[in-house]
């Protein structure tokens, strides 16, 4: 790769390490990949795939992730439960069997793994995608899975804090140092590299609405989510906070990303996505523009039903987002 930052694809975009898209909203989904989805059960790899690569052929920015063992109540029925494929072996292999999408993480616990393991996946998928992941990371908020596995549940802010303080340190310099309370670095070196290392690896982006996880958003990331809206104006209120936290940290917000999901109902919605917003193609597309009005870079849309056919018909949607 060249060393000249400007004619790297993370740079091109004029944002940072943020991918480029040739729309000013860049336009992702959901992919499933829990036992129970918009997909339906018995949801294979294949299916993922397919899914993965059809997105692909019509357009799509990104495919996106969710990383966790299992569901329970109140995400799943009382007294149920329902497992989930590996969210990063899963990427990896996306990652394989795609050319052009991104692939990105929504979002990954780094509570629950060492953040130079983290660094050393997100190095390992940069290299195996060619410059497409994106590494989305979040403080957890699912007990069940915490309890189940003996991870602590308490102070988990506080544990994020120290795990993206090493990850920042690895992913932008190469090395790390750093005493924390839940997590150490000393001398700690990160390679071999990925392709986007030499811009500082791969863009970080930040899940939260919390106070003080805005502000290390604000701190250390190229990018934020905030979902599951069923309107724009639903997301006006974080989207101010994240503005107050910028401020407090002395970051121009102009230099974030910022990314918005919500669901959306199609025909054969299975209501496994709720909180959805209904409409016919005109009047999805005019939804979806409200959140760029408002300064959103990237929309995550949960598509429900999601299969191949749904992701291709939603492709109109998106066709008539960029007229």
């Amino acid at each position: 790769m060249s060393s000249d930052l400007s004619s790297t694809p993370a740079l091109r975009s004029g944002l940072g390490r943020w991918p480029a898209s040739k729309r000013k909203m860049g336009i992702g989904f959901m992919l499933p990949i829990t036992e129970r989805s918009a997909f339906g059960d018995r949801l294979r790899f294949s299916n993922m795939l397919e899914m993965a690569q059809t997105a692909e052929a019509a357009g799509y920015d990104t495919v996106w992730l969710a990383d966790h063992f299992f569901f329970r109540a109140p995400i799943a029925p009382e007294g149920e439960e329902f497992g989930q494929w590996e969210a990063w072996t899963a990427a990896a292999a996306l990652a394989q069997g795609t050319s052009k999408i991104n692939i990105g993480l929504l979002v990954s616990c780094i509570g629950w793994r060492n953040p130079g393991l983290v660094a050393a996946m997100t190095e390992t998928i940069d290299e195996i995608s060619g410059g497409r992941f994106i590494l989305g990371v979040g403080a957890g908020w699912h007990q069940p899975e915490y309890d189940a596995f003996g991870f602590p549940f308490d102070h988990r802010v506080s544990r994020f804090e120290d795990a993206i303080s090493i990850l920042d340190q690895l992913l932008r310099s190469g090395s790390a140092n750093h005493d924390g309370t839940y997590f150490q670095a000393k001398d700690a070196p990160n390679r071999p590299r990925g392709p986007l290392g030499v811009t500082g690896g791969a863009p970080i982006l930040v899940g939260t609405s919390g106070e003080r996880m805005l502000r290390l958003t604000a701190t250390y990331a190229d990018a934020w989510n905030t979902c599951w809206h069923k309107s724009a104006d639903d997301a006006l209120p974080s989207l101010r906070s994240l503005e107050v936290a910028c401020a407090e940290v002395g970051r121009d917000p102009e230099t974030i990303v910022k990314t918005a999901g919500g669901n959306i109902a199609r025909t054969g919605y299975t209501g496994f996505r709720g909180n959805a917003f209904e409409g016919d193609d005109d009047q999805i597309a005019e939804h979806m523009a409200t959140f760029r009005d408002l300064g959103f870079r990237h929309f995550v849309a949960g598509i429900d039903p999601t299969t191949p056919a749904s992701l291709e018909a939603f492709a109109r949607v998106i066709e008539k987002l960029d007229t």
